[in-house]
């Protein structure tokens, strides 16, 4: 159970913005707080798909948790059967995808999403989704996709993708009220992913204000050379935003203007019938 190497700068896992341990602690004057599911919750997030094995330094580098708080909740979490290990590195278990499907099988939102989902996805034929702004990311919460590969990163229920670049982002982040919009923008790491990318907070503030006022978005190519992708927003009963619908397409087979002028009606209609039944 012991890692007391000492790897290079190198092998770490990049930190991530607003590291998981900050958060913690802003909630230390919380009595009701449990620091040690926080950070147990922390580690099972270190994990991504291009860094499946971890090592005890890896996560406190990412986590900024310290090596010892992360050596015993990876302790717990293999007694629990979430983590293996080979000895030096860690890798999660499939039984922390029950933690998943306890709410993808609970919440309406993601079940009376997805048959709409693959309607689109068989009458248009290409690969439709939903997502919800979890940080400063969107994350995935129904998916019915095509058999055609659109972007490097293979997409699934539980993906995330940065909230700046993409198109059900770009919808979520037009519903925050100003101050949070303000607070995203000052720490967000706006990474320019192609030439196209929108990276600035200036760029994005004015496409965000366009969003506010025409109520969907067309992305293209920002995250990815040739993805081009349109969003709209799920509204529940008293107008807020909920989740983001979105098609992705690749921008070699289908223009914006038949985005615009074939898609986005079939979006807009499943935007409203998904609103009806969730709060019929």
């Amino acid at each position: 159970m012991h890692d007391d190497s000492r790897p290079s700068p190198s092998t770490l896992a990049p930190p991530i913005i607003a590291s998981p341990a900050k958060r913690i602690e802003a909630f230390t004057g919380d009595p009701n707080f449990m620091t040690s599911l926080a950070r147990g919750l922390a580690v099972i997030h270190a994990f991504q798909e291009r860094k499946r094995h971890l090592t005890i330094a890896q996560i406190s580098h990412r986590t900024e948790i310290p090596r010892a708080a992360v050596r015993r909740c990876l302790h717990t979490l293999m007694k629990l059967g979430y983590v293996t290990t080979d000895g030096r590195t860690y890798s999660l278990l499939p039984k922390v995808l029950t933690l998943g499907h306890a709410y993808l099988s609970s919440t309406p939102l993601a079940v009376t999403a997805q048959p709409i989902l693959d309607r689109l996805s068989e009458q248009l034929h290409e690969a439709f989704s939903m997502a919800t702004l979890e940080g400063d990311e969107i994350l995935y919460i129904a998916r019915s996709a095509t058999p055609q590969r659109l972007i490097s990163v293979d997409l699934s229920v539980g993906s995330r993708l940065p909230a700046y670049c993409t198109s059900m982002g770009r919808i979520l982040l037009a519903a925050l009220d100003d101050a949070a919009l303000d607070d995203y923008l000052s720490h967000a790491d706006l990474q320019v992913k192609t030439s196209r990318t929108l990276h600035t907070p200036e760029a994005l503030r004015a496409s965000i204000e366009e969003i506010r006022r025409q109520g969907w978005v067309i992305i293209d190519q920002e995250l990815e050379v040739g993805l081009r992708s349109l969003a709209v927003p799920v509204r529940d009963s008293s107008g807020q935003v909920l989740a983001a619908l979105n098609v992705g397409t690749h921008a070699g087979r289908v223009s914006r203007q038949e985005l615009e002028n074939r898609f986005l009606p079939a979006l807009l209609v499943a935007s409203r019938e998904l609103s009806t039944r969730l709060y019929a």
